[in-house]
């Protein structure tokens, strides 16, 4: 083991060997970094996105407008705008994918707001 991110990309291996998303139950998968947090819906049998949310500011794109906060405030709000972009799409249940991270913090809170808006998982 190299560092921190070969050890995470080895343990998403293994998770991703367990869990892949269909129509009727989507793969919520979410991804930290240092700066941002990213969640997206995918439907791997087509190998589609059917929903995302982000807290990247990105102009005419679909992004949570943050003014000024911690990272932890900015997970809530994306798992909250995940929630209710399913919920748009028509999406009530979703297979959790943590991407090799651990449960806990920001990845914890993304999931729980998210649950909190109407997700099953």
């Amino acid at each position: 083991m190299k560092n921190k991110t070969d050890k995470r990309i080895r343990l998403k291996s293994k998770i991703r060997a367990k869990i892949s998303g269909t129509k009727e139950r989507p793969r919520l998968s979410v991804f930290r970094s240092n700066k941002f947090i990213y969640a997206q819906v995918i439907d791997d049998a087509k190998g589609k996105t059917l929903a995302q949310a982000s807290d990247l500011p990105r102009p005419g794109k679909a992004s949570v407008k943050m003014k000024k906060g911690t990272k932890t405030e900015h997970a809530k709000e994306v798992g909250i705008a995940i929630a209710k972009a399913c919920l748009g799409a028509k999406i009530n249940k979703v297979v959790f994918d943590r991407n090799g991270f651990k449960y806990t913090g920001r990845i914890k809170l993304v999931a729980d707001n998210a649950r909190a808006g109407g997700l099953q998982f």
